[in-house]
C-alpha cells in the first residue's frame, strides 16, 4: 500500500510540475505575442501604463471633455485628495488581496491561494495622483479621443454599480495612499485573468499595441520600450 501511494505521489507530483512549467512557458511566449504592433493614433490625449514591479494600473486624466471621473470616484473617498490631483491611476485585481495585503510582505498563502482561485469577488483600486514620472515603470501613450472613448467605456464596465448606475465604494478604512479608494468590480481574479490580463485587455480595447495574452506586467511594458 505504502509502495503504491508513493507511486502514484511522484506522479501527481511530476505532473502538477510539467502544468506548472506549461503554465509559465505559455504566459512568456503569448506575450511575447504584439497584438496591434503599429497603432495609428492622433496624439490627442495621454494616458499612461504604470507598474509597480508586478501590477499594473492604467492611468488617465481625471477631468476631460469625455468624462469626468471625480463624479463617481470622488475625492472625498480619499484621504486627501482634491481638485490638484489631475491624474487618476485605475487597477482591478482580487478583492481580498487588495485588503489583506498592501504590502507583498504581508502576503499570506491562504490570501494567494484564495486569488487564484478565480472563485472570489474583483475590486478596483484607483488613485489620484498630483504628479507622474516618466521611466521604465511609467509608460506614456498618446491617443485620439475616439480612441480615449473606447478606453472609458472598457473601464467604465469593469465597475458594479448600484440600480442607480453609480460606482459601488468598498465599505473598508484600508488605504495605500491619500489619494487612493477601493469599489466593487466585475469579474474574478484567476491564475489566467490577473491585474495585467485587465490592463492588457483595456490597451486591446482601444486599440493600443497589446500582448495576446499575459498575467505579468514585464510582456506588456516591453511593448512601449
Amino acid at each position: 500500500m505504502t509502495k503504491w501511494l508513493l507511486k502514484y505521489m511522484a506522479r501527481f507530483s511530476i505532473a502538477f510540475a510539467l502544468l506548472i512549467l506549461i503554465y509559465f512557458a505559455a504566459a512568456f511566449c503569448l506575450s511575447r505575442i504584439t497584438i496591434n504592433p503599429h497603432p495609428v493614433n492622433k496624439k490627442e490625449i495621454a494616458i499612461y501604463i504604470m507598474s509597480n514591479g508586478i501590477h499594473t494600473d492604467l492611468v488617465v486624466p481625471a477631468v476631460t471633455p469625455q468624462i469626468d471621473w471625480t463624479q463617481e470616484i470622488k475625492y472625498s473617498h480619499t484621504v486627501h485628495a482634491n481638485p490638484a490631483y489631475k491624474f487618476l491611476a485605475i487597477g482591478w485585481g482580487d478583492k481580498k488581496f487588495y485588503l489583506e495585503t498592501p504590502t507583498f510582505s504581508d502576503l499570506k498563502v491562504g490570501t494567494a491561494l484564495n486569488a487564484i482561485s478565480g472563485f472570489s469577488s474583483a475590486a478596483i483600486h484607483t488613485t489620484y495622483y498630483q504628479h507622474l514620472i516618466e521611466d521604465s515603470n511609467c509608460k506614456k501613450i498618446m491617443i485620439s479621443h475616439e480612441q480615449y472613448v473606447k478606453l472609458v467605456n472598457y473601464i467604465i464596465n469593469s465597475f458594479q454599480t448600484d440600480p442607480a448606475g453609480h460606482f459601488i465604494k468598498v465599505d473598508t478604512k484600508i488605504h495605500y495612499d491619500y489619494g487612493d479608494a477601493f469599489y466593487q468590480a466585475n469579474g474574478h481574479y484567476s491564475i489566467f485573468k490577473t491585474c495585467n490580463t485587465w490592463t492588457n485587455n483595456a490597451l486591446k480595447a482601444c486599440g493600443q499595441r497589446s500582448c495576446f495574452w499575459t498575467i505579468f506586467d514585464t510582456g506588456l511594458l516591453k511593448k512601449y520600450e
